[in-house]
């Protein structure tokens, strides 16, 4: 039976994956300067870093509205798939799982004799933390893996999709409440990146690191400490506007440890990177189970 892949725009997957996976996508709303932007549709992730300096305000989001679920849950089974798997960002920062919850409710009770089977999952994570869950599922689902074992896989998987994120610039983390004014301001005088990671469903900073070697280096370290191979045939890194660190990781990566898979190189997309502002930097993959 027919499987649909489905995301909110905040998986920050490239249209390459998009494509290949068939994933439908529900956009985050950004406002810019009093303008109201669907992400991935009205403004593109090249112009928005390139602008961002010279907003007005601190642009906003919000999260894709109900008919952007809908729409997707209607199309899916226009297509004659049988389930749909919607995989949201962490209910811990935004309210799109929640939405798309509703959505889900809305939808099978405006059509209640419809066949199609939804199931949404609340994938903790962010960004390309979520992006990996789909991508696993998507590979998963085409080597034969049915709609229950999917769920089941995403449920238990999903505390062990490790997120590491570096900022060059701490005033975004700051307005948004990801770091202290304190230790933001330290930290940006004595020149440390803060990285973080996921921690109960919001992020949370785990090392600070001076100079971009440091931080490539902090993150080869723990991807070679805390990997687990048995799950990980892939691993993202992800930038928002210099793809020459990610570059840079990627290399690394593969002369220190040899990695046999395939490592993604992938843009943070508008509705993330309001949050991480320019030269932003993420490694993601799946850890080892934890005691």
């Amino acid at each position: 039976m027919k499987i649909k892949l489905m995301a909110d725009s905040t998986c920050d997957l490239s249209p390459e994956i998009i494509q290949r996976y068939d994933i439908a996508i529900a956009p985050l709303i950004i406002t810019i300067d009093g303008q109201d932007y669907r992400d991935r549709i009205d403004i593109s992730n090249d112009e928005f870093y390139r602008d961002l300096p010279n907003y007005h305000a601190p642009p906003t989001t919000s999260q894709p509205t109900p008919e952007s679920y809908l729409a997707c849950f209607h199309e899916a089974e226009q297509q004659d798939f049988a389930q749909v798997l919607c995989i949201c960002m962490s209910s811990g920062t935004s309210g799109s799982y929640q939405g798309a919850v509703l959505a889900k409710e809305l939808y099978l009770s405006t059509y209640p004799d419809t066949s199609i089977r939804i199931a949404v999952i609340d994938s903790v994570g962010m960004s390309h933390g979520t992006g990996w869950l789909i991508i696993k599922c998507a590979r998963l689902r085409d080597a034969g893996y049915t709609f229950e074992q999917l769920i089941e896989y995403c449920e238990t998987t999903k505390y062990r999709v490790k997120h590491f994120l570096s900022v060059e610039d701490l005033e975004n983390l700051i307005r948004s409440g990801r770091i202290s004014n304190v230790s933001g301001w330290i930290g940006k005088l004595l020149h440390v990146r803060p990285i973080m990671t996921m921690k109960n469903t919001r992020g949370a900073i785990v090392a600070k690191k001076r100079g971009q070697k440091e931080v490539l280096r902090h993150y080869v370290q723990e991807f070679q400490r805390r990997v687990d191979p048995q799950q990980t045939d892939f691993i993202i890194i992800g930038y928002t506007s210099d793809i020459s660190r990610a570059e840079a990781l990627q290399q690394l990566m593969l002369a220190e440890t040899g990695f046999p898979g395939e490592i993604y190189i992938m843009q943070m997309g508008v509705a993330v990177g309001t949050h991480v502002g320019l030269n932003g930097l993420s490694m993601f993959f799946c850890e080892k189970p934890r005691d």
